[in-house]
C-alpha cells in the first residue's frame, strides 16, 4: 500500500507498481485493474489471486479463478423490478421461516434508471414528450411505487425517475468518477471506479476508463448480498487501432466494423481492450459508442484505457475539477494511464485501421451484419414476398420504411452524432424535403441535456420539422417501445402483404425486436436514419438514387445534405455549455409526478393478490433442492441458432389475443391497453405465457407446432409451453431445451432463464451460449451444456417421442465436465455422446447444488440471522 496526496488531500492507494513491478508494463489494462481490486479487497485470498493474474503473462490464458468485487451496481426498472420481486419474496420468505427479513439489504451502492418504459404512443408533434410520459405514468404506477418502496427499504438504493435518460447514457454523464474514492475507518481510499450493470450494454462505461460489464439480475443479485464475482483470470483481446477515421465517417460507422470484425472471432467469456496510436485520435464520444457494441460483437467489454480524452470528457460534461484532478493523478501514479506505444500481453491481437473504415449500416436483421449505405435494397430483396409490391402512387411498398427512429443510448449520447443529424435535417428542410405520411418518425436522446445543446445549436427547429421531435428521454424503439405503425404501414400490411423496415441508431435489430410485425431492420447513424426517413424507403442506393425532390424540382441526393466534419464541429462548439448537464439531471429528477408517488415503508413488500404486475415468484424461496441427477427428459422445445433472449422472452407489446393478453384480460387489464411484456416482469404467469412466441421462432419438437407452443407428447396435443409445462410436471416427467449456436443472444434479461425455469427446465443442451444467458441459467439451477459441434439439433433429427437421458451426478460436477448424454430414439436406436457443461467457475457448481441463486443467498441469510437452518 502507498499514499497518494492530490490537492492536500492524502488517499491510500494499492502500489501497482510495487506490486507487480516489471511485469506492470506487460499486463492489459484490464489486468491492473483486477490485481488492484483482488488486493484491496481479496484478504487472505489476496495473494493467490495476484499470483494467477501475474502468472497469466506466460500464457496469455489461465483456468485459476478470481474473485471481483466492484464498487456499484448500475439497473434499470425492468431488471430491478424482477430483482426486486425476488427481493420482496425472499424477505417474505426469510420471514415465514423465521429469519430476520432486514438482513437482506444491499451491501454496495446501486443506481436505478427508469428508462425502459416509455413508449413512442405520440410523435412528430408538439407535446409528444408529455403525453408519452404521462401515459407511462398512467400505465406503470404501481410498478413505480413498488421501486419507491424499495428505495424506502433497502440501504443505498437510489432510484432515478422517467425523464433522467438511459442508464448508459446517465452513468456516462453524471455517475461515474473514473477514480472513486471510499472513506472508512479513518482512512480515505483511492481506486479505479467499477460496477456490473443488469443490461448487457453495461460496458459503454469503458469508453472513459471505467471496468464495467452486463450480468443478469440473478447475478446482480448475489453481488447486491455480498458475493463477489468469481471469474478465471480473463482472456483479453487486443485491438490494435491504427490511422484515424476520414471525413464524413462517423462513431457509428466504426461501431459497426468492429462489430462485423469481431464477432467472426471467438469472444466467447473474452474481454476485448482497444491500443495502439488509433485510440488516442478517438474522442471519449466515439469510444463509448463502441463500447456500447460490446454485447453485438460478443466480449465482456470493450474497454479503453484512460487518457486526456477522459479528461476532456469529464470536463465537458461539468465534472468538480478536484475529481478530475484526483482521476488523472490516481491513474499516471499507478500505471492505470494510456500509453498509445505501449503493446501489452494480450490472448490474442486483432488489427483495425481507422482509416478504412466506410460509412455504412447493419442488417436487415443482425447487427454484425455490416452493409454499405447503397446495398440496403439488396439485403431486403429475398425477405420480400413474391408479389415485389413497388413504391408508387404515394403508397408504401416493399421496403417502406415504416419506423426511422433516432433512439438508443448508443448513437444518442455522443452530441456529435445529433449535431450531424440536425444538420442533415436543416439542410432537407432549406430544400422542402419531409417524409412520406407513413413513415413513423421519433427522437429520444439518453440525456435529457440533449434538448438544451441542439435548441442553442437551433437545430431542434429543424430536427422537429422533418418529424424528428423529441418523444421522450429513454430506450423507447431501441428496445421495442415504438409503438403503434401507421395506419397506411398496417394497411398496406394487412392488404398487400409488403414488406416494411425500420432504420433506427439503435443496437440490435432482431426480427420482431422493433416492433412485433417488422422482420427487417437497419441500423444507422443517427444521420442516416434522418435520410432514410426522407427517402421513405430502404428499396434504393441511397447513396445514388434521389431522396425526395427540393421545392424548386430538383432531385436531392445524399451528397447534398451530408454534414462535413467542419460544419458538424462549428455547429457542437456552438451548442456546447458545460453548465448544461446538473442543471438538466436535477429538473428531471425533481419530477412531480414521481415525487408524488405514495409507496410502502414496511421491511415486508404487502403483497395484493389481484395485481397484474406485482406477484410473489414461487422460485424466491428456499427451493426444493438440485435439478442435477440421472434423468430422462422430454425435448420442449428444439430450437436453431441465434435465439436470442427477445426471441425466448419478448419485451414489445402485449397482444390481446395472445396467451398472457388472454390472462391479463381475465384478471381484469384493459384489452385496449396491456402494455408491454417488459413492464409485466414482476408477474410470473404472464411471463410464462409469453415464452418463445416472436414469430420467427420454429419449434422442432413436432411438426407445424406455432411459435409459443409445443407438442406434448404423451397425449399428442399441441398446446400452449405453459401448459404443456404443466401437464409435464403433474406426470413428473422432465423436459430440457435443445438449440443450436449463440443460445441466448442479446438483451441480459434474466426472465429468459426464469421463463424457462418455471416450464420444468432442468437442463439446456446448446452448441454454444451467449455470457450472460448462460450464468443465468445457472443461476435458476438450469444446467448449461455445451453439445459437440456434429451433435446439433439438425444433426440429432429428434423426432416426437424420443427421449434425452442426462446422466450429470451432483457430486461429479465441476467446471467444463463431460456430461454423459443418450438419445433414447421411440424406435430403439439409441445414440451415446457427451457434451460438456458450460461451467467456468467453482462458484457457479455451488449455485447448481444448492437449486439456483436465489436458495443460496437464502440460505445464508438465514444463518446470518441467527436462526439456524430453515
Amino acid at each position: 500500500m502507498a499514499k497518494l496526496n492530490v490537492n492536500g488531500i492524502e488517499y491510500d492507494i494499492v502500489d501497482l507498481p510495487l506490486e507487480a513491478g516489471e511485469h506492470l508494463d506487460r499486463l492489459p489494462y484490464i489486468h491492473r485493474i483486477l490485481l488492484e481490486n483482488v488486493i484491496r479487497t481479496g484478504g487472505a485470498d489476496a495473494g493467490r489471486a495476484k499470483a494467477a493474474i501475474l502468472g497469466w503473462l506466460a500464457t496469455g490464458t489461465s483456468e485459476v479463478e478470481i474473485p471481483f468485487l466492484p464498487n456499484r451496481v448500475l439497473m434499470h426498472d425492468t431488471t430491478c423490478g424482477p430483482a426486486l420481486v425476488d427481493f420482496a419474496g425472499m424477505r417474505s420468505a426469510l420471514a415465514e421461516a423465521g429469519g430476520d427479513p432486514a438482513v437482506l439489504n444491499p451491501v454496495v451502492p446501486v443506481d436505478v434508471s427508469t428508462d425502459h418504459s416509455v413508449a413512442v404512443d405520440a410523435f412528430g408533434a408538439s407535446g409528444s414528450v408529455e403525453h408519452n410520459m404521462r401515459r407511462e405514468f398512467e400505465r406503470n404506477a404501481e410498478r413505480y411505487r413498488f421501486m419507491k418502496w424499495a428505495s424506502n427499504t433497502l440501504a443505498d438504493f437510489r432510484v432515478h425517475p422517467p425523464g433522467t435518460g438511459i442508464m448508459h447514457t446517465l452513468n456516462l454523464e453524471r455517475l461515474a468518477t473514473v477514480v472513486a474514492a471510499r472513506k472508512g475507518n479513518g482512512t480515505c481510499w483511492a481506486m479505479p471506479d467499477t460496477l456490473i450493470g443488469t443490461d448487457s450494454h453495461t460496458p459503454m462505461i469503458n469508453g472513459i476508463g471505467v471496468l464495467a460489464w452486463g450480468v443478469g439480475g440473478l447475478e446482480a443479485e448475489s453481488v447486491l448480498f455480498g458475493m463477489p464475482v468469481t471469474l478465471r483470470v480473463p482472456d483479453v483481446v487486443g485491438v490494435r487501432l491504427t490511422g484515424r477515421l476520414k471525413d464524413g465517417v462517423l462513431a457509428t460507422d466504426l461501431a459497426l466494423m468492429v462489430t462485423h470484425i469481431l464477432r467472426k472471432a471467438d469472444l466467447q467469456d473474452k474481454y476485448v481492450e482497444f491500443f495502439g496510436p488509433g485510440v488516442s485520435t478517438l474522442t471519449a464520444g466515439d469510444r463509448a459508442v463502441v463500447a456500447n457494441m460490446t454485447p453485438e460483437f460478443g466480449a465482456n467489454s470493450g474497454y479503453f484505457p484512460i487518457d486526456g480524452r477522459t479528461i476532456d470528457y469529464l470536463k465537458a460534461t461539468g465534472r468538480p475539477e478536484a475529481g478530475t484532478e484526483l482521476v488523472e493523478s490516481y491513474s499516471k501514479r499507478v500505471g492505470l494511464w494510456f500509453d498509445p506505444s505501449a503493446e501489452p500481453r494480450y490472448t490474442s491481437v486483432v488489427d483495425i485501421d481507422l482509416s478504412a473504415v466506410e460509412p455504412s449500416l447493419a442488417g436487415p436483421r443482425r447487427p454484425q451484419d455490416r452493409i454499405a449505405v447503397s446495398a440496403t435494397a439488396g439485403a431486403i430483396r429475398a425477405m420480400k414476398k413474391d408479389h415485389a409490391w413497388q413504391k408508387g402512387g404515394g403508397e408504401p411498398g416493399d421496403g417502406a420504411v415504416a419506423i426511422a427512429a433516432i433512439t438508443s443510448c448508443t448513437n444518442t449520447t455522443d452530441p456529435r452524432l445529433l449535431i450531424a443529424a440536425g444538420l442533415l435535417a436543416r439542410k432537407a428542410c432549406a430544400l422542402g424535403l419531409r417524409p412520406p405520411h407513413w413513415v413513423k418518425t421519433s427522437l429520444a436522446p439518453g440525456s435529457p441535456t440533449a434538448e438544451r445543446y441542439l435548441r442553442r445549436a437551433g437545430l431542434l427547429a429543424d430536427l422537429e420539422a422533418v418529424g424528428f421531435g423529441i418523444v421522450g428521454y429513454g430506450c423507447t424503439t431501441c428496445i421495442g417501445n415504438s409503438g403503434p405503425l401507421t395506419e397506411p404501414i398496417s394497411e398496406a400490411m394487412a392488404k398487400r402483404e409488403i414488406l416494411p423496415a425500420a432504420v433506427l441508431s439503435g443496437n440490435r435489430n432482431f426480427p420482431g425486436r422493433v416492433h412485433p410485425q417488422l422482420e427487417a431492420g437497419f441500423l444507422a447513424s443517427p444521420p442516416l436514419v434522418v435520410a432514410f426517413a426522407l427517402a421513405g424507403t430502404v428499396d434504393l442506393d441511397l447513396l445514388t438514387d434521389p431522396i425526395g425532390v427540393a421545392a424548386d424540382g430538383r432531385p436531392v441526393t445524399l451528397s447534398m445534405l451530408w454534414p462535413t466534419a467542419l460544419e458538424i464541429d462549428a455547429a457542437l462548439a456552438h451548442a456546447a455549455d458545460v453548465g448544461d448537464y446538473a442543471p438538466a439531471y436535477d429538473e428531471a429528477e425533481a419530477n412531480r409526478v414521481w415525487q408524488a408517488l405514495d409507496a410502502p415503508t414496511t421491511t415486508l413488500f404487502p403483497w395484493d393478490g389481484a395485481s397484474t404486475y406485482i406477484r410473489r415468484p414461487p422460485f424466491a424461496s428456499f427451493g426444493s433442492g438440485t435439478l442435477l441427477g440421472h434423468y430422462r427428459a422430454h425435448p420442449i422445445l428444439v430450437l436453431g441458432d441465434d435465439i436470442t433472449t427477445d426471441h425466448i422472452s419478448p419485451a414489445g407489446a402485449i397482444p390481446a389475443a395472445s396467451e398472457a393478453g388472454r390472462y391479463l384480460v381475465e384478471h381484469r387489464a384493459d384489452p385496449a391497453d396491456l402494455n408491454v411484456y417488459s413492464s409485466r416482469r414482476g408477474n410470473f404467469e404472464v411471463m410464462v405465457r409469453g415464452l418463445f412466441t416472436n414469430r420467427t421462432v420454429r419449434n422442432m419438437a413436432g411438426s407445424n407446432v406455432p411459435p409459443g407452443s409445443t407438442l406434448h407428447v404423451p397425449s399428442g396435443e399441441v398446446m400452449p409451453l405453459w401448459a404443456a409445462a404443466e401437464r409435464y410436471r403433474a406426470e413428473r416427467q422432465a423436459v430440457v431445451v435443445v438449440a443450436g449456436e449463440r443460445y441466448g443472444m442479446g438483451s441480459s434479461r434474466d426472465w429468459a432463464a426464469k421463463g424457462v425455469a418455471m416450464l420444468g427446465v432442468r437442463a439446456v443442451l446448446a452448441l454454444s451460449f451467449e455470457r450472460i444467458h448462460r450464468w443465468n441459467l445457472i443461476g435458476m439451477g438450469i444446467l448449461p451444456m455445451r453439445l459437440p459441434t456434429d451433435f446439433g439439433p439438425t444433426e440429432l433429427a429428434l423426432q416426437p417421442g424420443d427421449q434425452i437421458e442426462v446422466k450429470v451426478a451432483e457430486a461429479a460436477i465441476s467446471p467444463r465436465c463431460p456430461v454423459e448424454i443418450v438419445i433414447r430414439r421411440r424406435d430403439g436406436d439409441d445414440l451415446h455422446f457427451s457434451a460438456t457443461a458450460a461451467i467456468e467457475t467453482t462458484a457457479e457448481v455451488e449455485i447448481l447444488r444448492a437449486g439456483g441463486i436465489l436458495p443460496l443467498i437464502l440460505g445464508r441469510a438465514m444463518a446470518r440471522s441467527g436462526s439456524g437452518d430453515a
